[in-house]
This record gives structure tokens, sequence and C-alpha cells, in this order.
């Protein structure tokens, strides 16, 4: 297939050939001169019309970065060179100027003018896009050597090449808006998710998806020369001989062509060293320079890749020796099973995602190579989106119908689960919210979570427990970014019909008695085969618990005899998590944090602090956590901390001290370093802890990715810390620090 393909397209991907004109300042390419090198990647920018009026006749581009390679010894970025109105792109190695790495880009959607330097406003960049007016410049050619990838400065050919070819056809489907997990596209003059792609690109998964149904017609053809049964029923009607094995076949050529299309679109970013694919999660952000793979190359992005992982799947997750059965149903009103069943779900994330609208990035390929093969899943134009259990009110015209619309439907799901459940088998629900949508005195509390929680509370269940489990990639665009690294399993039995009702007094005290251990085991772990959960998940896990109390009553009843609503709830939960258990210095230190991270703040609003917390500006100094000077006091940042720290010999040692030394001695010594700190300050190890996963909470929910990073480095390592905390040598540890 990926040979068919060549013969018809190949010509569109040549090979770079090395010229003695191209090694004019660039030494590296003289071992290869004459010779043809393979291009991986060609790396485009958007481009609009310049809003300055002196070079509005100029196509200027839209990039968020320079720079195409940052690894040491490695580096290489582009650098711009411009001549009276035009401007042309070339390759440069060695260290990377600062100014580089930003690109183009102000921030956020806004950029500045390669020629004048004026701001480009996100608004009109998106009045141009819509108007038609956005197109793409090529920056720089990626290529394979027998040494390594090298960086090719662009010509006007290549450029002209990857616009001369149209496709046969294009998909027209509509982009479905409003919704925010596509809307980048119509938003900027891509309205259909044909134009979610370059001409060059259409032309290769056109080529491919038509290859599927040629495929097809081969295996047939062949098929007849082997002892596989000869007859004529499909795939979809449960056939199992020859026409069924080709269908199968055109299926998996087919998933690799939809494999294809995620590392073939104009929504794919250059990572350095690989292709960031269109869904690095569930939705297509706004990509502004994109990296555009050769089909043919045997590198990042390519067919032979695609095919890759289909095999893979095959040979790992589907080489079981007995019969499993799938199929697709609505879970409110799927056909009875024979007999109680063992249920584990994944359930549908309220408003989080819209799947079927995403979908159809896919279904667009898919639908013309198996529409023969599976006609009835291929009917419609489009993916069914009207019963989708998701609260889209897009789809259902207010927030509140759309709540109703998934409150509903999930409470009906929910009780079918729960009639043909094992009654001696737990149901295993899944959750990995990460959205905090409402903000009240006593935390933060997800919408979404309420009103699942309260289908699965309507539907006859009892939160019975939670389990953490690693599930999430922090890999592709989710890289440096506070993605969830766990997913918390609901562990659900039927509620008994004779539970009893108590009062909101009693539902707090054993709260109370509940949560503190299960926080304890969350946070530390249990036995040598758990590990803690990582702190961005915390605030989320603890619900299992303070719902498993909630839960088990048929309802908890407010002083004025109403039922507590699974708000109220999650609310106190919540707030149990929140509330400080430190020294006085910490406290004042973890209040100024909330309000101004490490920036200045006035020494009068200090010193009112500072006395709510039974502290004072001058002790906390003497801390030596603090600046305080001219009537300016700030926070001191762990780089600041003195490396001739001597625990042992501090006089006021507050936990917040302690847990920023550790931050400062682990980036620099490891673990064995902070395991050696640890051991002299071992009576504090416990609340310090507390306060990395308290500082991580705080950091994420802010947006402050670096601080987040620090506070979490320390609790994912905190095991291994303790472990060398235990093997320090205790007879010199005054001498250890010093």
């Amino acid at each position: 297939m990926r040979e068919e393909a060549q013969k018809r397209i190949g010509h569109l991907y040549p090979p770079v050939e090395i010229t003695v004109d191209m090694t004019t300042g660039r030494a590296d390419l003289k071992p290869f001169v004459g010779q043809k090198l393979t291009v991986i990647a060609w790396i485009w920018a958007r481009t609009v019309k310049s809003p300055n009026p002196a070079f509005s006749h100029v196509d200027v581009p839209l990039t968020s970065s320079f720079v195409l390679s940052s690894k040491a010894g490695k580096e290489a970025y582009i650098q711009p060179v411009i001549i009276e109105d035009k401007y042309y792109f070339t390759v440069k190695l060695g260290k990377i100027p600062r100014e580089v790495a930003d690109g183009t880009k102000l921030g956020g959607s806004n950029f500045r003018c390669l020629m004048s330097g004026v701001p480009i406003e996100a608004k009109y960049i998106r009045a141009e896009a819509q108007a038609g007016r956005m197109g793409t410049r090529l920056l720089a050619v990626i290529a394979e050597t027998s040494a390594g990838r090298t960086h090719i400065q662009p010509t006007a050919e290549m450029e002209h090449l990857a616009n001369s070819m149209f496709p046969n056809w294009k998909p027209d489907l509509k982009v479905p808006t409003p919704n925010h997990d596509v809307d980048r596209l119509p938003m900027y003059g891509m309205p259909t998710w044909g134009d979610a792609f370059d001409q060059r690109q259409l032309v290769a998964l056109t080529t491919f998806a038509d290859l599927v149904k040629e495929v097809r017609s081969i295996v047939l053809r062949d098929v007849t020369k082997t002892n596989i049964p000869q007859d004529y029923l499909s795939l979809e009607r449960g056939g199992s001989g020859s026409c069924a094995y080709a269908d199968s076949i055109a299926t998996y050529i087919a998933l690799a062509v939809g494999r294809s299309a995620n590392y073939w679109s104009s929504f794919t970013p250059w990572a350095g060293d690989f292709i960031v694919q269109t869904f690095g999660r569930q939705a297509i952000r706004m990509v502004w320079d994109h990296a555009e793979a050769n089909p043919f190359s045997s590198s990042t992005g390519n067919w032979g890749g695609a095919i890759d992982w289909i095999v893979r799947v095959i040979q790992t997750s589907l080489s079981a020796k007995t019969q499993g059965v799938a199929a697709v149903a609505d879970a409110q009103r799927q056909a009875p099973i024979d007999g109680p069943v063992v249920i584990s779900t994944d359930p549908p994330y309220y408003d989080n995602i819209n799947y079927a609208d995403l979908s159809d990035f896919f279904y667009v390929w898919l639908r013309p190579s198996l529409r023969e093969v599976f006609p009835s899943l291929f009917a419609t134009r489009e993916t069914p989106k009207a019963d989708e259990l998701v609260a889209s009110s897009s789809r259902h015209g207010t927030k509140k119908a759309a709540e109703n619309f998934f409150l509903e439907g999930m409470t009906t799901a929910m009780r079918r689960l729960v009639g043909r459940s094992h009654p001696a088998v737990p149901i295993t629900i899944y959750y990995a919210f990460k959205q905090a949508e409402t903000r009240t005195d006593g935390g933060t509390i997800s919408t979404g979570w309420e009103t699942f929680l309260e289908a699965v509370l309507r539907s006859g269940l009892a939160v019975t427990g939670t389990w953490p489990m690693r599930t999430e990639r922090d890999q592709g665009l989710k890289s440096g970014t506070n993605v969830l690294a766990s997913s918390i399993i609901l562990v659900c039995q039927r509620r008994p019909e004779e539970a009893p009702s108590v009062s909101r007094r009693v539902f707090l005290r054993e709260l109370n008695q509940i949560l503190p251990e299960a926080l304890d085991e969350m946070t530390r772990g249990s036995g040598d085969d758990r590990s803690p959960v990582a702190p961005v998940d915390l605030s989320q896990a603890i619900i299992g618990p303070g719902m498993a109390v909630f839960s088990k009553y048929a309802a908890v009843l407010e002083a004025d005899g109403t039922p507590m609503k699974v708000g109220s709830a999650l609310e106190l939960i919540n707030r149990f998590l929140a509330e400080d258990d430190f020294d006085h210095d910490t406290q004042f230190c973890l209040h100024w944090f909330e309000q101004y991270g490490w920036k200045e703040g006035r020494f009068g609003e200090a010193d009112t602090l500072a006395r709510a917390k039974g502290t004072s500006v001058d002790g906390v100094k003497h801390a030596g956590v603090i600046s305080a000077a001219g009537g300016i006091v700030r926070l001191l940042k762990w780089g600041e901390y003195p490396s001739e720290w001597n625990p042992a010999a501090d006089d006021r040692l507050p936990v917040w001290e302690v847990l920023h030394h550790l931050i400062r001695v682990f980036k620099a010594d490891g673990e064995t370093g902070a395991g050696k700190v640890l051991s002299v300050v071992a009576a504090k190890a416990e609340a310090t802890r507390q306060l990395a996963y308290r500082l991580y909470t705080l950091c994420e929910r802010a947006g402050w990715a670096e601080d987040a990073r620090a506070y979490n480095e320390i609790i994912t390592s905190w095991s291994a810390i303790e472990a060398a905390a235990t093997a320090a040598p205790k007879a010199h540890q005054s001498d250890l620090f010093g």
C-alpha cells in the first residue's frame, strides 16, 4: 500500500539534494554535498497581512517560536532576514538567542509584525482568518542524514511544490459550533473538517483512504487461494469467512489512515525531536506553527509508524485465546444480559469532553473507506450526537437543561447497572475530573462532580471506597502542564433499602473520624505496593472517603429537617483538606503566599497578618524566610536560601523554612542530599510533607506551573527521600550542611 501510494504521490515528497551553495555558513552540511536527504518534516507558520499600512501587502508569520532544537550540542533555530518589504528564513546552529524563543508571539493569541514590530491583536487575526486571508509560510525543513537529523533552509520551490496539487475530494462536514473542544477551527477561518489540513496533507490522506478500498478488493481476490472458507457474509453481519477476512484487513488499514490524520493535520507542533499529534489532549487547540510529516520517511509521523501501532495492538491486546464480545449500546437502554455481571465503567465527564463532536475529525476519513464494509455504522454523514450523555448547553439550549439531561440520563444508566450488578462484586467507576467550577468559603466544588454523584446516589448506590490508579500520560501537549496523574476509582455497592437517616452533627463527627486516616493513607501510601496520591489528584481523591460516609445513609438531615445536598457534603469535605495545622510562622507565610506569591507587599499588611497568626514580621524575618526592609515585605524563594544553612543549629525553624531548604537541596543534590536534611529535622517531616501538598494545590489553582512543579517533585520523591534520611549518618549531622 505504501509503495502504491508512493507511485501516485511520491513526487510531492522529494528528497533535498545538498549543494555546495547550501554549505555557506553551514560546515555541518559539507560531508553531504551531492547526497539526496530524505525529508522528515516541513515546518510551517500561519500568516496574515500586516496591520501596519506600510506593510499591508506583506503576509507576516505568526510563530510561537523560532527554535528548532534546544537539545544540548544540537541547538538550531530559525533566523528571519528582512530586506526592504520582503523577508526569508535561514537556519542557524549554536547558542539560541533569547529573542528567538518566542518567535513573533507576544502572548496568548497576540503577535508582532515581523516587518515593523507593531502588535497584531487576536481579534485582527481572527477577522483576517474568517475573511479567508490566513495563509502559510515555510520556515524550515528537517532531514535525515547518516549522522542524524539536520535542519535546512527552505526554498521557494519547496513551498510551491507543497501547494501545487489539489485533492480529488475534501471533507466538507461542518465543524460543530459552539463547542470549546473544537471552536478554534471556525474561529480562525476553518469551518469544515477538511480545512484542518494543508493541500499536500489532503492529497496524502485521500490517496491512502482510496487505497483502503482497493486493498480490500485485492484481499477478496487473493483469499480464494487460501484455506479460509469462501462466503459472502460480511463482518458487519457476523461473517467469519473470506468476505469478513477482507473486511477485517480493510478495517485495520482504515484505522491506520485515522492515526495518520492525527499526525498529518495543520495542528501538529514540532517538539524538537518529533511531531506532536493533533489530539495531545481531548480537544484541538490552536497551533500557529506546525510540522508536516513525510508519509514515506522512516521517522516521526510516517505511514509505517501508523501501521506499526495497529500491529502492536493486535499482537498485545487482541491476542487472547478466549473469545470476547463487544457491542455498541446506549447505557440507558441496552438489552438485558443473562445473569448478574461484574461492572467496571468509565462514564462521561459531565461537560468536559464532547466526544461525538471530536469523533467527526476521524469519521470523515473512515466513512469513505469503510462505508461499504459497515453500511449501518456509517449510514449518516456525521457521528450521532443527540443522545450522547454529556451536559452540552449548545445541544440542549441552556446550562440548566443540559444539567437536567445529564442528571436524568446518568441516573437511569446507573439504575440499570445496579439492577444487573453481581451482589458479591462491587461496581467500580473511574473518575478523573480536574476542573473546579465553583468556589465557596468552604473550598472548591466541581459542578460536574456534584451532578454526577447526585446521579450515583439517586440510583441506589453507596460509595464504599476509592482506589487511586496511575493512568495519565504527561507527554506531548501535556508536557509541563498540571494534568492529572491518576484516575480515582469509586468503589460502589447497593445501599441497603433500610439505610437510616442521620443528622448533620453525626455526619460531621464521622467525617472528623474518617478523613484524617484516609488523608494520611492517600498522601503516604500503605504498604510496599501502594504509592501516595499525587498532589494534583488529592482534592479529588479525598472526595471518596467523605462520600463513603455521606452515601451510606438514606439522607443526612440539616437542622431544618431537609436532606443535605451533595454540594453541601462536598463543601464540608473540601473544607477539611483546607484547614491549617502548622506553626505560626508557617501559617503567616502560607497566607501571605496565597495573596502575593513571591511578589512584594506592604509592611503594614504583613504586620496585620502576622498579628492574626500569632507571630511578628521581625520574628518571621529572623526565621530567614522573608525579606523586610524599607516598608516592603516579600517571601524568599528557595534559590535565595543560604547554602551554608545548618538545621541542627537553627534556633527558629518553621516548617515553611524546612520545606524550601529541602527543595533547594533536592534540586542540587537530589534525593540523597534531601534525605540528609530530613534526617536532622525528622520531627517536622510529616508537617513538611503536608505543607508541600497544600502549596502544590494552591499553585496549581493559581496557574503557577514552575512553583507547582517544585512541590510536586518533593511529594513524588518523598519515599526515596525518607529512605535516604534513614540511611544518613547520625554521628555528624551538624557537619553535613556547613
